[in-house]
């Protein structure tokens, strides 16, 4: 390994400052890979862009545990394909909506539909608003309440549960430090034992509920709510909403009615055989059952059991006459071609961390923040960088490329938790990209939900910052006491008094919640 000292730290610098500026991910990933393949090979740019490709770039690529992260990423994308094909979403909304008769219960409703589709954010964002929308209307809740339930759940729940698109793509992102660290821990436990350090996500879900229960609406959102409740206008008079053309492609064939059944078989397919794969791969019975979890290959087996939930879901379909087996063929396809940006962000994260492998850069920015920072202060610094990164490219898989390579290896020096340290990083990114109004998730959430972007945007942010200044307070106590229960239950309580104080000087009476139609 070479030693740069400060200047190990341009490429991800530039990166981070490329991005801020492009507000894109992608040439800010490859310019620093390029400098770095430059810096070791003499500062010769044209070697640098020779071994660019031929170092980092193609190795990454082609590299067997990569390519199973990269294969599993498609899989994941079929199976979101034949869901939405399937309807078994709107089947399910439209079950919900039959029992909705309040205010407050349609936007309970449309939170624990938001819950429920853990395993995808665009999926999430554009079908839970696209089918709620008619219930919310119906109970003159805001558009801009709705795109806000939308769009707190969905990027938080892709984090907080088991397995999602998000969870394959961060598990790459792990597995990649782990190898380049030398530790042969399973990505999968570390993403699972990260849950509960993931305070902003937690918190952010919470949030959601204590506005929608206890009704402590204030801000613009307030103004909102009032004027949705008495004048009966979802949206403002001179309000833009963005059509979601996304979900009007999906069309049934007439007469046929969606069946709740085509989503939940799938996704329980799915969840049920991630288990029993784990204790396979991992050698059980003849190792023990915690052994066998750690020394799971967790890449297979999400592979395996993504193919065979694909296989129901797209069988299903052919059975109920949605579509023929060539059609499903070119389901898949485009299923798998949805996650091309997926692909190139993994690619390119892969190797701006081999290049600061071979830099030195984690090294220096350790040696560094030992002599200057204190421990209990890095999870917040982790949180802070990273929400500033998300707000200003938009992106959090981005946020998480360019943070998760800095962060493990930092935790692993300064003897920090690793679970609390990449759990920072991904409450940051989630923090900035609900702020953000370049966000692809919160541009969604508008789309699916039929709400003014930039009204959603303004109403949301009062909301998000609540729950990020909350998030705060728990990764400092986290920092002081190493319990993530202390520190949840101290940030939830900084929650619920900054939500009173904020609904009792900066709310608005809310008419009744009885709506007659």
């Amino acid at each position: 390994m070479m030693e740069f000292g400060i200047l190990s730290l341009l490429p991800p610098v530039i990166a981070i400052v490329l991005a801020l500026i492009t507000r894109n991910v992608l040439p800010a990933l490859f310019a620093g890979v390029w400098l770095g393949a430059t810096m070791i090979n003499g500062w010769n740019p044209f070697l640098g862009l020779y071994k660019t490709f031929s170092d980092f770039i193609i190795p990454s690529a082609g590299d067997p545990w990569n390519a199973t992260v990269l294969i599993y990423c498609g899989l994941f994308g079929i199976l979101i394909a034949f869901l939405q094909k399937t309807g078994g979403a709107h089947a399910i909304a439209t079950a919900i909506s039959n029992k909705v008769k309040t205010p407050r219960a349609a936007q309970g409703s449309t939170m624990l539909f938001g819950l429920i589709i853990f395993f995808e954010d665009y999926f999430n964002a554009l079908t839970v608003g696209s089918v709620m929308r008619s219930v919310t209307d119906k109970m003159r809740v805001s558009r801009e309440k709705l795109a806000y339930i939308v769009d707190s759940t969905s990027a938080p729940m892709c984090l907080l549960g088991p397995v999602s698109t998000w969870v394959v793509f961060v598990m790459g992102l792990i597995g990649a430090q782990y190898t380049e660290m030398g530790i042969s821990e399973s990505e999968y436990m570390t993403y699972i034992f990260s849950i509960p350090f993931n305070f902003y996500s937690i918190l952010a879900i919470i949030l959601v509920g204590v506005i929608v229960f206890l009704k402590w609406d204030f801000g613009p959102m307030a103004q909102a709510e009032y004027r949705a409740r008495t004048t009966g206008k979802v949206f403002r008079d001179d309000s833009a909403p963005p059509s979601d053309d996304q979900m009007d492609d999906i069309e049934m064939p007439e007469g046929y009615t969606p069946k709740i059944r085509n989503m939940v078989v799938p996704i329980v397919v799915l969840v049920a055989m991630i288990p029993p794969l784990f204790l396979w791969t991992g050698g059980y019975p003849e190792k023990g059952l915690v052994t066998a979890f750690g020394e799971a290959d967790g890449a297979t087996s999400i592979t395996i059991a993504a193919f065979t939930a694909g296989i129901v879901a797209m069988l299903m379909g052919m059975q109920q006459k949605l579509y023929s087996f060539k059609e499903s063929m070119d389901i898949i396809v485009s299923g798998f071609r949805s996650m091309m940006l997926v692909y190139i962000i993994l690619i390119l994260a892969w190797s701006i961390g081999s290049v600061t492998t071979k830099l030195g850069t984690a090294e220096y920015i350790v040696h560094f923040t030992e002599q200057t920072t204190s421990p209990i202060l890095i999870p917040v610094l982790l949180f802070a960088i990273g929400a500033v990164v998300a707000f200003t490219t938009g992106t959090s898989y981005g946020t998480f490329a360019i943070m998760i390579p800095i962060a493990m290896p930092l935790a692993a020096s300064m003897d920090i938790s690793m679970y609390l340290a990449i759990a920072a990083v991904f409450s940051g990114g989630i923090f900035g990209d609900h702020c953000s109004p370049i966000s692809d998730t919160t541009i969604l959430s508008s789309a699916g939900s039929g709400s003014d972007h930039i009204d959603h945007v303004n109403t949301q942010i009062p909301y998000a910052i609540t729950a990020g200044v909350s998030g705060i307070i728990s990764f400092l106590t986290v920092g002081i006491t190493g319990s993530p229960v202390v520190a949840l239950i101290v940030g939830a309580a900084v929650l619920l008094m900054l939500a009173f104080i904020l609904n009792k000087t900066w709310g608005k009476q809310i008419p009744n919640d009885k709506i007659t139609v």
